[in-house]
């Protein structure tokens, strides 16, 4: 079955739970482990270093945060490998960011 959502649109936003106060989630995927979605950061965002099970993959869509001493501004593209320790995060203005996660093989 195919899925289409707005990214810019207002609808399917929920609380992003685990993160900070006052950011947000839109699920775009959500199958057999794979999951896309859209995270807002607010502004003054700040989260600690962690690491995931699987490899997560970030396209900033505008805005910016910055983590492991590194500024990532709208159009960046990166990809975290599973276990790798990433952030800390922190983002002054806020951002868009589709986040991609893939469960390892």
């Amino acid at each position: 079955m195919e899925s289409i959502k707005n990214i810019y649109d207002e609808l399917h936003w929920d609380e992003a739970k685990g993160y900070p106060v006052g950011t947000r989630m839109k699920t775009l995927r959500d199958e057999k482990g794979h999951k896309t979605v859209l995270l807002k950061l607010p502004k003054g965002f700040s989260a600690q270093p962690h690491s995931h099970i699987f490899d997560e993959q970030h396209l900033i869509i505008s805005g910016e945060y910055e983590s492991e001493g590194e500024i990532f501004t709208s159009g960046s593209y990166r990809v975290i490998h599973a276990g790798n320790d990433h952030g800390p995060f922190n983002s002054q203005n806020g951002a868009l960011i589709l986040v991609i996660w893939n469960p390892e093989k």
